[in-house]
């Protein structure tokens, strides 16, 4: 019947080209324009924080963070302490021992 009267208005069919089905729930399907995943700074942060939180890779990180702390205090102990500029010798009321 539907097609019978698709023919009969010409609008489409077998003969007449593509037929335009109008469908009622195409409103329930709306595109939504918002991205919900944003690609920023804090969101390629945030990827690599759940990255590296997870089981296999926290222990890696957790290695690396650990010998990242040890060698930097390993290099703040080897530093030579500056000398300070400004302050001579003691005064003389100064005790001696």
């Amino acid at each position: 019947m539907t097609g019978e009267r698709m023919q009969q208005d010409g609008s489409g069919g077998a003969r007449g080209g593509p037929a335009i089905f109008a469908l009622p729930i195409a409103s329930r399907f709306k595109q939504k324009h918002g991205m919900k995943d944003k690609t920023g700074p804090a969101a390629v942060i945030r990827g690599f924080a759940r990255w590296a939180t997870t089981p296999p890779q926290s222990y890696a990180v957790y290695l690396v963070c650990l010998f990242l702390v040890a060698g930097l205090s390993f290099y703040a102990g080897s530093l030579k302490p500056r000398k300070s500029i400004g302050f001579g010798p003691p005064p003389v009321s100064a005790p001696r021992n």
